[in-house]
């Protein structure tokens, strides 16, 4: 007996054994087997209908990353080359133009790239690449080429002149210089400087003269070069309050804000000689401003507790008597960074698609937030969504071709250069 139950102990366990194999394999052979039958793909087509983010090749050209040495350049003219970062979108359901819609986005330079500005002459984007220590030019069919063989490493901040003819590099050790990629010549100027901006012709400078003592803190300003200073104003401990900005007409070199109250502040405009000028008071704080082309009107950028902190621009008059006049809240979430004007009274802004409260003093909360371009005008106030860039994108800065045909953004993320078509 006991013999007859070991062995149909035994019988029962492989009957058990072969049943959940079998199992095993009928739902193996049922329900997995098709999905690992091989499959022939074409990798193009795939291409296309997934990422449409395909480079075009044109027949026997010389393609050479933007960050190579001057050796490896092509020895044309201006070393020019293709940039292997051009990536054009050929998907039919996306905008070429942008009419207000999803729109074509073209990558012209892969970043990171920093200090990018816009040639007023050549229509050419102008970065530095911390990579390899140059500074470089990008039109908008992805052409790159150098500005100087001279090598620039470690460059922390760059301030461009109002032609993108020179400027003023700053490093991390506090070390400063003016160069000019026109006549390749630089100059050294004293670590004590801070906050430059150019003036219109890009012959002087207006700066921040920060001395250890405060008794020896001075607005000035002074040739491109360094030489000639000229003390236009104490400011003592206020330095953070001074906004040197050149108006385009030179009527104003600087801006200092004062408060007062917590939600208003008043703006003072300084000129050249002393001139009494016209204050005007402003809603909130954070300011961020720009000049219109013409140097009339001032865009600028304040958040405040209405406004749950969130940046909203506004622009007024700013020039001589009629500094202060007709103020107009634009109903326009961002900040006067992420604008651009285009003619005089056209604006370009990157707006970001929402805001958390207190977006006005920690920018960084919208860094992972894509942004819409509207295109504004500020003598009407009208606004009009003109562009939703393909992919999700953060901007940072904006750029307006000479002509008015092509947009460039900045990515905040990677620094990479990109494009869209106005018309």
């Amino acid at each position: 007996m006991n013999f007859f139950s070991r062995y149909k102990r035994l019988l029962i366990i492989i009957l058990f054994i072969a049943f959940v194999g079998g199992t095993a394999y009928l739902l193996y052979f049922f329900f997995f087997r098709s999905a690992t039958v091989p499959t022939t793909i074409d990798i193009s087509e795939t291409a296309t209908a997934t990422t449409n983010r395909l480079p075009l090749a044109e027949p026997g050209s010389n393609i050479n990353p933007a960050g190579n040495e001057n050796e490896n350049l092509p020895s044309g003219p201006d070393n020019v080359t293709t940039s292997p970062s051009l990536i054009i979108n050929q998907n039919p359901n996306i905008d070429k133009l942008a009419v207000g819609g999803i729109t074509n986005t073209s990558r012209l330079v892969t970043g990171p790239t920093s200090g990018q500005t816009i040639n007023s002459q050549t229509g050419k984007i102008q970065y530095y690449n911390p990579a390899d220590g140059k500074f470089y030019a990008v039109d908008q069919n992805g052409q790159t080429n150098l500005l100087t063989n001279k090598v620039f490493y470690n460059v922390d901040q760059i301030t461009w002149d109002k032609k993108g003819a020179k400027a003023v590099l700053e490093y991390p050790d506090g070390s400063k210089i003016v160069y000019d990629f026109i006549n390749k010549t630089q100059a050294t100027l004293p670590k004590h400087w801070e906050d430059f901006n150019f003036s219109s012709s890009g012959d002087q400078l207006v700066i921040k003269s920060l001395g250890m003592d405060q008794d020896n803190r001075y607005l000035a300003i002074a040739n491109s070069d360094g030489s000639g200073g000229k003390i236009i104003e104490y400011i003592g401990t206020n330095d953070k309050s001074v906004y040197p900005s050149w108006s385009p007409n030179n009527q104003i070199v600087a801006m200092y804000t004062e408060g007062l109250d917590y939600d208003r502040q008043t703006v003072y405009f300084l000129g050249l000689n002393n001139e009494n000028f016209k204050s005007t008071v402003i809603p909130g704080r954070g300011f961020q401003q720009q000049w219109s082309p013409d140097g009339n009107r001032l865009l600028y950028s304040v958040y405040y507790s209405e406004n749950q902190m969130k940046p909203m621009l506004w622009v007024v008059d700013a020039a001589g008597g009629q500094i202060g006049d007709n103020r107009q809240m634009l109903n326009v979430q961002t900040w006067a960074s992420k604008c651009t004007f285009s003619g005089d009274t056209e604006l370009y802004c990157a707006v970001p698609t929402s805001l958390e409260y207190g977006a006005g003093f920690l920018p960084s909360l919208s860094n992972q937030t894509p942004d819409q371009i509207y295109k504004i005008n500020t003598k009407t106030g009208t606004k009009q969504l003109i562009a939703i860039p393909e992919n999700d994108v953060t901007i940072n800065s904006l750029f307006v071709s000479p002509d008015g045909t092509t947009l460039y953004f900045t990515n905040t993320n990677n620094g990479s250069i990109n494009k869209i078509q106005l018309r």
